[in-house]
């Protein structure tokens, strides 16, 4: 059987690698219960490092438009030249104040 394909970056994610399931609208706000997607670790702390439970909630409860957002659009293009074990703490940091779009 092969490697589950990471949705965001498109990347296989071999067992020994970290990874978590990321709910597409948030539990707090929700998705509860909701659909799940399973990322790489790297993957999934880059969309939290971005974007808040609101906003995720609001505006970006599909891996589409999680992936059409600008940040996350570069990181893609940045994770997506690594290999899949590939492990490093969040580029960029956490979000900024109240315009992080």
């Amino acid at each position: 059987m092969s490697d589950p394909i990471c949705p965001l970056c498109g990347r296989p994610i071999p067992p020994d690698v970290p990874q978590s399931a990321h709910h597409l609208v948030p539990k707090l706000r929700g998705g509860k219960g909701g659909p799940t997607v399973l990322l790489h670790q790297i993957c999934h702390n880059e969309i939290h490092a971005t974007l808040s439970e609101a906003e995720l909630a609001r505006n970006f409860a599909s891996i589409e438009a999680l992936r059409a957002h600008p940040r996350i659009e570069r990181f893609i293009a940045w994770v997506s030249k690594r290999p899949p074990g590939f492990r490093s703490k969040t580029p960029g940091g956490r979000r900024a104040g109240r315009n992080r779009r």
